[in-house]
C-alpha cells in the first residue's frame, strides 16, 4: 500500500511525506483522512470507546436527573413559590447538561469540513426537549425510579435498553396525532425488537428476557397511558356505554338460565363471588396492560374455587365460561370494551398468546361476545318472556315464602315480597290497562258502525224538502196580491 500512494504521487508530481500518511494512534497502518487519520481498525477502536463513554454518560445523567426531580418535587411540598424556582433551575441544568453530550459526541464523529452542518447540529441539539415540560405524576415517578433501579442489574444491557425506551417514548410523543392503530403497531414493533435484540446479541436468557419485557411494558405504558386509552379518534366509549346499557337491561338474569354450577349460599362460595367480581371492577384502575390481565386472571381463579366447592369436584372448562358471563352480568365493570381494546392494542405479545393470562382474557372476549348477541334462545326463554323481563314489566327473581331456609336474612324475605307484590301489582295493572284499551277501541267502533248505518239509510231515503207556502191574508184585510178573490161585502140599509 506505501509503494502504490509513492507511485500516484510521483505520477502527479506532488511530494507525498509518508509519515503524514500513517494511522494516527501510530500502529503503523495507513489512516484514512474520511475516518480523521484512523485507520480502520483504530477507527473501530475509538468508535467503541466513544460509544460506551457516551452510554456510560447517558446512564449517569439519567441517575442525576431522577434524584434532580425527586428533590424538585419534595421541595415542591413546601412552597409554590420554591417549586417554581427549583423546576426553572432544573429544566436549565437538564438542557446545559443535554447539550453538552450531544455536542461533545458530534465532535467527535463529524468531519471537520462539515461545519455548518455542525452549527446546525448544536443549535437544534440546544433545543428542550419535548419531555421536560411535561410534569410527571406521583405513580410515573415511582414506576421511573423502579424501572432505572431494575436495570441497574443488568448493567450494559440496562443501559442500552434505557435508551431505545427513551428514544421509543421520544418517538412516541411526536405521533400522537396517528390513529390508534398505527400506535399500536409501533408498539408491537418496539416489542419485538427489544425482545430480539436481547435474546441474539445480548444471548439473554428467555425468563430474563420475560421479567425485562415486564418492565419494559410497565415504564412506557404508565407514560403513555392518559394518551392511549380510550382516545378520542375511537369509538372506544361509544361502546363502553352500549355494552353497559346491555347489562344494566339484562340484569333480571339468574345463574339457572346461565346453568351456573354455583351456589351463592355457601358462605365460602358467596365469598368467592364476591372477590370474583371486585377483581373484574378493578380491572379498570390500573394502567398497565399486565396488571390488568393479572385482574382478569385473579378473577377467574375465584371462579374456578367457587365452582369447585360448590361441585365437589375441579372444575371445567364448559363450567368456567357460563360463570364468567354470570360474573360480568353482576358487576359490569366500568369501560369494559375500552380496557379490552387497550390489552390488545398495547399489552406484550407473548403474554397475551401463550400462558393462562391469554387463556382467561380470551375467555372474557368470549364472554362479552355473548352477552352482546344474548337472545331468548340463549336462555331457554319464549321470545314473549323475554321480552317482558327485557322491559322491566316483570321479573323472575321472586321465590315463595316456603323455600326459605329458617337461616335466611329477613330483610331478604321482605325484600323479595315486595318484589312479589310489586310483580302482582304490576300484572294488575297490565290487565287493567288492556281492557281499558279494548274498551277504547270498542266505543270507537260502535260509533263508526252507528254513522254508517244512517249514512246506509240516507243514502237509501232521500230527503225532499219543498219550499215553504205562503202565509194566508186575513180574512178582512185588503187582498191586493189576490185580484180573482170577491170584493167584501158592504153592509146595506132596507127602508121598511
Amino acid at each position: 500500500m506505501r509503494k502504490k500512494m509513492s507511485l500516484k504521487s510521483e505520477r502527479r508530481g506532488i511530494h507525498v511525506d509518508q509519515s503524514e500518511l500513517l494511522c494516527k494512534k501510530g500502529c503503523g497502518y495507513y489512516g484514512n483522512p474520511a475516518w480523521q487519520g484512523f485507520c480502520s481498525k483504530c477507527w473501530r477502536e475509538e468508535y467503541h470507546k466513544a460509544r460506551q463513554k457516551q452510554i456510560q454518560e447517558d446512564w449517569e445523567l439519567a441517575e442525576r436527573l431522577q434524584r434532580e426531580e425527586e428533590e424538585a418535587f419534595a421541595s415542591s411540598q413546601n412552597s409554590q413559590g420554591a417549586q417554581s424556582l427549583t423546576f426553572s433551575k432544573f429544566e436549565e441544568k437538564k438542557t446545559n447538561e443535554k447539550t453538552r453530550k450531544v455536542t461533545t459526541v458530534k465532535k467527535f464523529f463529524s468531519a471537520s469540513s462539515r461545519v455548518g452542518s455542525k452549527k446546525a447540529e448544536i443549535q437544534e441539539a440546544k433545543a428542550p426537549s419535548p419531555s421536560i415540560n411535561r410534569q410527571t405524576s406521583i405513580e410515573t415517578d415511582r414506576v421511573s425510579k423502579e424501572f432505572i433501579e431494575f436495570l441497574k442489574t443488568f448493567h450494559k444491557t440496562g443501559q442500552e435498553i434505557y435508551k431505545q425506551t427513551k428514544m421509543f417514548l421520544e418517538a412516541m410523543h411526536y405521533k400522537r396525532e396517528q390513529s390508534i392503530e398505527e400506535q399500536s403497531e409501533c408498539t408491537q414493533d418496539f416489542y419485538q425488537s427489544v425482545a430480539e435484540r436481547m435474546q441474539i446479541r445480548g444471548k439473554v436468557p428467555s425468563e430474563k428476557v420475560e421479567k425485562i419485557m415486564d418492565q419494559i411494558e410497565k415504564y412506557i405504558m404508565t407514560r403513555l397511558y392518559k394518551y392511549v386509552f380510550c382516545p378520542e379518534t375511537t369509538d372506544d366509549e361509544k361502546k363502553d356505554l352500549a355494552i353497559q346499557k346491555r347489562i344494566r337491561a339484562l340484569h333480571w338474569v339468574t345463574p339457572q338460565m346461565l346453568c351456573v354450577p354455583v351456589n351463592e349460599e355457601i358462605p365460602e362460595v358467596s365469598d368467592m363471588v364476591v372477590k370474583a367480581i371486585t377483581d373484574i371492577i378493578e380491572m379498570d384502575s390500573k394502567r398497565v396492560p399486565r396488571d390488568k390481565l393479572a385482574c382478569i386472571t385473579r378473577c377467574s381463579k375465584h371462579i374456578f374455587n367457587a365452582i369447585k366447592i360448590t361441585k365437589n369436584e375441579p372444575a371445567s372448562a364448559d363450567d368456567f365460561l357460563p360463570t364468567l358471563i354470570y360474573i360480568v352480568l353482576k358487576g359490569n365493570p366500568p369501560r369494559l370494551q375500552s380496557n379490552i381494546q387497550y390489552i390488545t392494542r398495547f399489552c406484550n405479545p407473548s403474554r397475551l398468546m401463550t400462558g393462562e393470562d391469554g387463556y382467561y382474557f380470551t375467555n372474557l372476549c368470549c364472554a362479552v361476545a355473548f352477552i352482546e348477541k344474548l337472545d331468548a334462545q340463549s336462555l331457554n326463554l319464549s321470545q314473549e318472556d323475554f321480552d317482558r323481563y327485557m322491559s322491566g314489566q316483570t321479573s323472575p327473581r321472586k321465590q315463595e315464602s316456603e323455600s326459605w331456609s329458617p337461616d335466611a336474612c329477613l330483610g331478604v324475605k321482605q325484600m323479595y315480597k315486595n318484589l312479589d307484590l310489586l310483580s302482582q301489582l304490576n300484572e294488575r295493572q297490565e290487565r287493567i290497562m288492556n281492557e281499558a284499551k279494548k274498551l277504547e277501541k270498542d266505543l270507537i267502533d260502535w260509533t263508526d258502525g252507528i254513522a254508517k248505518e244512517v249514512q246506509d239509510i240516507v243514502e237509501k231515503y232521500p230527503l225532499e224538502i219543498k219550499p215553504a207556502a205562503q202565509p194566508l191574508a186575513a180574512i178582512d184585510s185588503e187582498n191586493v196580491e189576490n185580484d180573482k178573490l170577491p170584493p167584501p161585502l158592504q153592509p146595506q140599509v132596507y127602508a121598511g
